[in-house]
């Protein structure tokens, strides 16, 4: 039997457990939320395998090895190593309590909570598009390696994917891609390192190597030269830290996603610290030695020498000098990469268009089952305009760097807005818009072949400079929110705030405050409500003095508590009510301990009985783990268990 027909065989298993992987998930779909966020319910193990897997793409298996023919050892790993430090373990260092606590479910959600509605809509449609552009990148480095495995027709590849892609991620959205994240990198765990092992043990070790590297230095030379440093044109480490951690990462919407969906901002923290140094230690440092072994043993076979293999398609190459079963499993892992990140740039994509455009804009008065239903159909709409980026110029390469230039505002406007109270509506919405559209005018004028700006400045280098520019300038030339003005004091005093009229949303934040609920992502995912609508609700509150808040920076700036005056607003409570709610806890939280401790496998029952949302329960879940009540278990679905504390309460109470 050919390699290309165990290939074609290994691949149909493995569609095969891809849909089986959508049905077994479906059934915890109930709803949009469910569709992109798994309803908060992803533990550590498994975000970190998805944070992992999203690292573990096609453009990885195609950067590394190919940065390193191009540019020698310590160009790839310059680029691996920035994706994964700069990028991964310092944005979960830097982000995840203030993601998670925030409450919003999408980057451009927040943007409308912490500025306005302009700014929201202007990053909501750019968004889509470096994400659609960074999906097409994953599905053209899947086509590379098949391509340079088994020679079969480009297009003809490229419509299977996609077809893949959809119909999978179409079943039940993030849970879906879940599971098989889990499948993928354990694939991918042991086929890279095994394909490292295998070529130096039939090449040598680095010696070998490097006496057997015809462009210079392996260590700083390859076929196109060394790496620059601070040059401000593509590729040069400074770029790659623009391109590869600011927008790639920072500014993304499936980022935020992978930290929204964790069950508490602990996980999100831990989950992406690990999968950066597993990414490093099992990923790249192989995949870039693999590159080396590419250019040391089979120079010939590169376009850069006149041969046919792209640097890019190297993992696939490789794969095609092994016995049939264990090439096509290789191929194999790289493929299952790139759908993997495909599928959750489509979520990430899907999830700003339904919840930032579809029920912001046109639908806003959409329930459950409709939001769910438009999730579906903007997925199948994304996969066409993905199909058409596809086909854009200049490959893996050039494609992934141009979606990334769509990403640099949003970054610029997340961390201004995290660290700086000052900064404004006004300064967001100026530089967003002056940034994009500088890149789109100059991206055309690339297109067209009228002037290529990348001979004098990486394109997203550019964007970077101009958003941050403009919006500092901006900002400095408005007025900001009350917590931004010099005058603003974060302790409400008797004199220092003002009267405001009390709805019944702001009644039932303070409800919930009153019983120790103290983040806004608990709130929000309570309420069931946009993060615009629950935020403006508590700048309400703020002003009145009825909340304060522990900071006007971070993650602080999203943590409250109840002042006297917001408890003398609401109906007084008496006899056991008062007592529980001054340990956190309410009659419905201690009925659902009882059912935790006697009946666990009555809790959905429970749920539903009450008319539990996922997101609701997600809130009232984190909130008894922090009170020390239960604790959340469970390596995909959650289960509770209560505690000591817990169990006593129950007594007390129940």
């Amino acid at each position: 039997m050919g390699s290309n027909a165990i290939f074609v065989i290994i691949f149909i298993i493995f569609c095969a457990f891809l849909l089986s992987a959508g049905l077994i998930s479906k059934r915890w779909v109930k709803e949009s939320s469910d569709f992109v966020l798994a309803g908060r319910e992803i533990s550590t193990p498994i975000n970190t395998v998805g944070v992992c897997a999203i690292g573990f793409a096609g453009t990885t298996v195609t950067l590394a090895p190919g940065f390193t023919i191009q540019y020698g050892l310590v160009g790839g790993l310059a680029w691996g190593c920035i994706y994964a430090v700069c990028g991964l373990l310092i944005f979960g260092l830097l982000y995840a309590n203030f993601i998670r606590r925030s409450g919003a479910q999408t980057l451009p959600e927040f943007l409308e909570m912490r500025y306005d509605g302009h700014t929201r809509s202007v990053v909501a449609i750019t968004s889509v598009i470096g994400m659609c552009g960074i999906m097409a990148n994953n599905v053209v480095s899947s086509v590379d390696n098949i391509a340079a495995f088994t020679g079969w027709n480009r297009l003809a590849i490229t419509a299977i994917i996609f077809a893949v892609i959809i119909v999978f991620t179409f079943v039940s959205g993030l849970w879906a891609t879940t599971i098989t994240d889990l499948f993928q990198v354990l694939i991918g765990v042991i086929v890279v390192p095994a394909t490292f092992f295998i070529l130096a043990g039939k090449f040598g070790w680095l010696d070998a190597i490097t006496a057997n590297w015809a462009a210079g230095d392996f260590m700083s030379q390859g076929f196109v030269g060394a790496l620059p440093g601070m040059k401000f044109t593509y590729p040069s480490i400074f770029n790659f830290i623009v391109c590869f951690a600011v927008a790639l990462v920072w500014g993304n919407n499936y980022y935020w996603m992978k930290v929204a969906n964790c069950r508490s901002e602990k996980v999100a923290r831990n989950s992406f610290v690990a999968a950066a140094i597993i990414l490093i230690v099992v990923f790249i440092i192989p995949l870039c030695f693999i590159g080396g072994y590419m250019g040391a043993f089979y120079p010939d076979k590169l376009t850069l020498n006149g041969g046919t293999v792209l640097p890019t398609g190297t993992y696939g190459f490789i794969a095609s000098t092994f016995i049939s079963l264990f090439g096509s499993l290789v191929v194999i892992s790289a493929v299952a990469a790139s759908i993997s990140t495909a599928s959750t740039s489509a979520l990430g994509a899907s999830a700003v268009a339904n919840r930032d455009i579809y029920q912001r804009l046109i639908n806003p008065k959409a329930d459950a089952k409709t939001s769910l239903k438009m999730s579906k159909i903007i997925m199948l709409l994304i996969g066409v305009v993905t199909f058409v980026l596809c086909q854009f110029p200049g490959g893996p390469t050039y494609l992934f760097a141009f979606a990334n230039c769509w990403l640099v505002p949003p970054a610029i406007l997340l961390g201004l807005g995290a660290v700086w109270p000052k900064f404004n509506s006004r300064g967001a919405l100026w530089g967003a818009v002056c940034g994009m559209i500088t890149m789109a005018v100059f991206t055309v004028l690339q297109l067209t072949g009228i002037f290529d700006v990348g001979k004098y400045v990486y394109l997203a280098t550019l964007g970077l400079v101009v958003t941050l520019v403009v919006a500092v300038i901006a900002s400095l030339t408005g007025k900001p929110k009350y917590f931004g003005q010099a005058n603003w004091e974060r302790v409400p005093t008797a004199t220092n705030r003002k009267d405001v009229k009390l709805g019944d949303m702001e009644k039932q934040i303070l409800e919930m405050l009153r019983i120790g609920h103290c983040y806004m992502s608990d709130l929000t995912d309570a309420l069931g409500v946009d993060s615009k609508t629950s935020g403006a609700a508590i700048e309400n509150l703020d002003l009145g003095g009825y909340i304060v808040r522990a900071g006007l920076s971070g993650s602080k700036f999203y943590t409250f508590s109840i002042t006297e005056k917001g408890l003398a607003a609401l109906p007084a409570l008496s006899g056991t009510e008062a007592e529980m709610a001054k340990e956190g806890l309410s009659p419905l939280y201690v009925q659902l301990l009882k059912v935790v401790q006697e009946t666990p496998e009555k809790q959905a029952d429970f749920v539903q009985r009450n008319g539990i949302k996922s997101m609701r329960m997600s809130a009232i879940c984190s909130h008894l783990t922090r009170q020390g009540y239960v604790i959340e278990g469970g390596l995909f679905k959650r289960k509770l268990r209560v505690t000591e504390k817990g169990a006593a309460a129950i007594r007390k109470y129940a």
